[in-house]
């Protein structure tokens, strides 16, 4: 199937899918410029499975090119949601996610801008490449820790989120470090959750992380990252 064909098939399908009533109310709580269909998470889920088990991509051109096509001709949101799934199916990825999928990813992330978009892509595309490919990856991400762009540094802190005990500890402090100072609640809101997360496997670090630099990290980072521990009674 072609990119275009795809993109129209997945748009009519959303459409028939949709509920005008839900989309309204998922416009009004993403704050989204984009309109929304109006199809519930696991609806669209099994609309990506469906579609792309019977139309599957038959190289890594043409899935990068799939996705592409429905992200940059999006008219409404899950439109995009569609494309970061159809980069997430385990045996495309398995078979086509590299290090040359990483200007894709990026693209995304940065004409995405928003955290529903972002922390999927962060998680489930940037992390298992960083995972898989850390030392062709590792360079690049480097870069993006002092960033302008403050959705592509909120990457690099949560593309360790679901790595538990083997979370690289100085690339995550070199991650915080480079989005610290920044008074943005998307940057501090990241923070917090990396450090919480990984809070579940290495209380030692996180305590020690927020009291080493409990003067720079913002209220909001401290208490989301030390929540688990106080829960626990690990910390007053």
């Amino acid at each position: 199937m072609q990119p275009s064909e795809a993109a129209h098939l997945i748009r009519t399908s959303l459409e028939t899918l949709g509920d005008p009533n839900r989309a309204a109310q998922q416009q009004a709580y993403m704050k989204s410029a984009i309109p929304f269909a109006g199809v519930a998470a696991p609806e669209l889920r099994k609309l990506v499975r469906a579609t792309f088990s019977e139309n599957p991509p038959q190289d890594q051109k043409q899935w990068l090119a799939v996705a592409d096509e429905i992200w940059r001709t999006a008219i409404y949101r899950e439109e995009r949601h569609v494309a970061i799934e159809l980069l997430a199916i385990p045996r495309f990825q398995k078979a086509w996610l590299d290090p040359t999928c990483l200007p894709a990813l990026r693209h995304m992330i940065e004409t995405g801008a928003w955290w529903d978009f972002v922390d999927a892509l962060a998680t489930n595309h940037v992390g298992k490449l960083l995972k898989q490919y850390e030392q062709a990856i590792k360079p690049e991400l480097e870069t993006w820790i002092n960033d302008p762009d403050l959705w592509v540094r909120r990457t690099t802190i949560l593309a360790q989120l679901k790595y538990k005990a083997e979370t690289d500890l100085s690339f995550l402090d070199r991650a915080i470090q480079g989005s610290i100072d920044d008074p943005d609640f998307f940057a501090r809101k990241a923070i917090g959750w990396a450090l919480r997360e990984l809070s579940k496997t290495n209380p030692p670090w996180v305590i020690n992380y927020v009291e080493k630099h409990q003067n720079n990290l913002s209220p909001l980072s401290k208490r989301e990252g030390l929540r688990i521990l106080k829960k626990q009674g690990l910390i007053d």
